[in-house]
């Protein structure tokens, strides 16, 4: 699964990035985000014509959901069975996103020990994960999820799953709409997987009311380093 990751640059930045119109104003830059949380989002308008470069709820939440604490369970869809499942069909039909990121987390255990790592490009460039977004109840909360799929080369020792990335040439068909499921939802090819480096990061991160950029740091023990 994608429960924590990191989201950083600016609104500015987002609007180059992903040619996109900001809708959603200035926000805070977070380097633990967690379910429930606001995140941005690029979808397309109304009319279908411009990228929107927006603002959901991290947690989709169906129509038919009593309340928003729903969204708390459904951060992620999986690859395999999104285009098929009552709670996100439609919305891989008809209301598909990208998710700005500069890298997730996951938790390896060892013995009493968990130890987080941080999943990020190399070089620093930014990661688009494959989203899904709706609206909820009479004030049209926008929420959303992060498509999951199996986790491939050194990743899955990590953990089993990973977002579904979408390089840049790949935006355009996933934004429009509609589409053969089967190449949506390709995952990166080897060569793309090599540009990922797994970082061991400090347990901070795993409280969610801290936040920084001293979360990406080494942890302080050398021993930790070794556990991956």
């Amino acid at each position: 699964m994608c429960g924590r990751y990191a989201t950083t640059r600016s609104e500015a930045d987002l609007e180059d990035l992903f040619e996109a119109v900001s809708v959603a104003g200035d926000r805070e830059p977070s380097w633990n985000v967690a379910p429930t949380d606001p995140v941005p989002v690029v979808r397309m308008s109304a009319s279908r014509e411009a990228r929107v470069l927006d603002r959901a709820r991290w947690g989709l939440v169906p129509p038919w959901a009593k309340d928003l604490r729903a969204g708390a369970r459904m951060i992620n869809a999986r690859s395999e069975t999104v285009a098929t499942s009552p709670a996100f069909a439609k919305s891989f039909a008809q209301r598909r996103c990208l998710v700005p990121a500069d890298g997730w987390f996951e938790w390896v255990r060892d013995g009493k020990q968990r130890q987080p790592f941080y999943m990020t490009p190399a070089d620093g460039s930014p990661l688009a994960f494959a989203g899904l977004w709706t609206t909820w109840g009479p004030d049209a909360v926008l929420t959303c999820s992060v498509l999951t799929t199996a986790a491939l080369g050194g990743l899955a020792r990590v953990h089993d799953r990973m977002p579904l990335i979408l390089p840049r040439d790949r935006w355009p068909s996933w934004l429009a709409g509609g589409g053969d499921p089967a190449g949506l939802l390709t995952p990166l090819t080897p060569a793309e997987l090599e540009k990922i480096e797994i970082r061991p990061v400090r347990n901070d991160v795993g409280n969610v009311r801290n936040n920084g950029p001293h979360l990406l740091e080494p942890p302080p023990t050398p021993e930790a380093a070794t556990l991956f």
